[in-house]
């Protein structure tokens, strides 16, 4: 049957874009449906503030009038400027086990990022390496935490019959956040020193203050991570919308600061695991998923932690000790007795020791791929863009 590749055109293709997975995934019990309204906003580049600086076109693979696959092709100028790098990037990749309408979707990518003089195709992320990125490589049997995402056992085959290549790693930890024997003894002695010899003092984030929390947590973020591989820093923006989106969700329990004489050296995000929530609700707050939501979320048994950093000239002063602490203190009085910590990049080798040492265990691993461009290849035409706005509201 003709397959074809076209960009997303119309409110009708993008809600065709959104609900692919529904279908592809109908027989994958640990799959968790995103809130369909979330992605709504998410792909609207008017309210999501990452098109401030970065442009995105969206395809989908038609066989026989049929959606058999979908990509997003993105150039980040902000990463691009902080990397130094002509990086294109592929995100939302989700495909039948087809390896003809896998090669047409990346090869609509490639030619779109060519296009736009990339180098390179680095993928999939959704839009960036904040936001949900990679294929499953290990740990299908488990159901993703939140903001994680769950893909087929194929994939990494499909999308390396596609031409595309290994990039980089990343791994999610288990943690027991319980019984504090597992932990090696010599954390909890750098811990007990944080206050009383760096004077450095640890509380929890104020769910009531959440915008000045969050401009602290910017201020750790952007510095404690911009060594990090495919690292893209968050605009005061985003970090304001990440800040409307968390809200309703974040849990003073596991979320924390460090200060020093009032300057911010180090927080720690840690969100419950509302993917058992998200389970129930098949995509759709209305009409039944808001109960669901209410009956489920107090039996919550896990968290994640989400970021964890502190700046470069306190990362000896063992604050990072004092956030593990107080997240088996936080274990005592809540629910959650275990969680997940990442993604952290394989290369990350202080990171993966610090797990290690806290007990922890490698539970899925995640790929990203990229794919060179052939710098004697000539880029075709660019393709039409679409008849309205990519991620117009509908």
């Amino acid at each position: 049957m003709a397959l074809e590749v076209r960009p997303v055109a119309s409110k009708r293709d993008l809600t065709t874009f959104i609900k692919l997975p529904w279908r592809l995934y109908r027989n994958e019990p640990n799959w968790v449906p995103p809130l369909i309204s979330d992605r709504r906003r998410f792909l609207d580049r008017r309210k999501n503030p990452w098109f401030e600086h970065g442009e995105a076109q969206y395809f989908i693979a038609w066989r026989d009038g049929q959606p058999v696959g979908r990509i997003t092709a993105q150039v980040d100028r902000l990463l691009n400027e902080f990397q130094d790098n002509r990086w294109g990037l592929f995100g939302f990749f989700e495909c039948e086990d087809d390896p003809e309408a896998a090669a047409a979707l990346f090869d609509a990518a490639e030619q779109w990022l060519r296009a736009r003089g990339r180098d390179r195709m680095v993928g999939p992320m959704d839009f960036t390496m904040n936001d949900e990125c990679g294929v499953l490589v290990e740990g299908w049997e488990l159901e993703p935490i939140i903001l994680t995402n769950w893909t087929p056992r194929y994939y990494p085959g499909l999308i390396e019959s596609a031409g595309l290549e290994k990039a980089m790693d990343t791994l999610m930890w288990h943690l027991e956040i319980s019984g504090r024997d597992r932990v090696h003894p010599s954390i909890w002695r750098v811990a007990d020193r944080v206050e009383s010899k760096y004077g450095i003092t640890v509380r929890p984030m104020r769910k009531k203050d959440i915008h000045a929390e969050i401009d602290r947590f910017l201020e750790v973020y952007n510095e404690a991570w911009e060594r990090n591989w495919g690292f893209s820093p968050l605009t005061e923006t985003e970090v304001r919308h990440y800040a409307q989106t968390l809200k309703p969700i974040l849990d003073e329990n596991w979320a924390f600061v460090a200060e020093k004489d009032g300057e911010t050296v180090g927080a720690a995000l840690t969100v419950p695991d509302y993917n058992q929530v998200f389970k129930h609700m098949n995509g759709r707050i209305l009409p039944f998923g808001w109960l669901q939501f209410l009956l489920r979320r107090k039996k919550i048994d896990r968290v994640r932690v989400f970021a964890l950093g502190v700046k470069r000239e306190w990362q000896h002063t063992g604050v990072a000790a004092r956030f593990y602490e107080l997240h088996f203190d936080s274990a005592e009085v809540t629910p959650q007795k275990q969680g997940e910590m990442g993604w952290i990049l394989e290369t990350n080798k202080s990171m993966n020791r610090a797990m290690e040492g806290m007990g922890g265990r490698v539970v899925r691993r995640y790929r990203l791929f990229e794919k060179l461009f052939d710098p004697d290849a000539e880029p075709s035409s660019p393709r039409p863009e679409p008849a309205v706005a990519v991620g117009e509201s509908t």
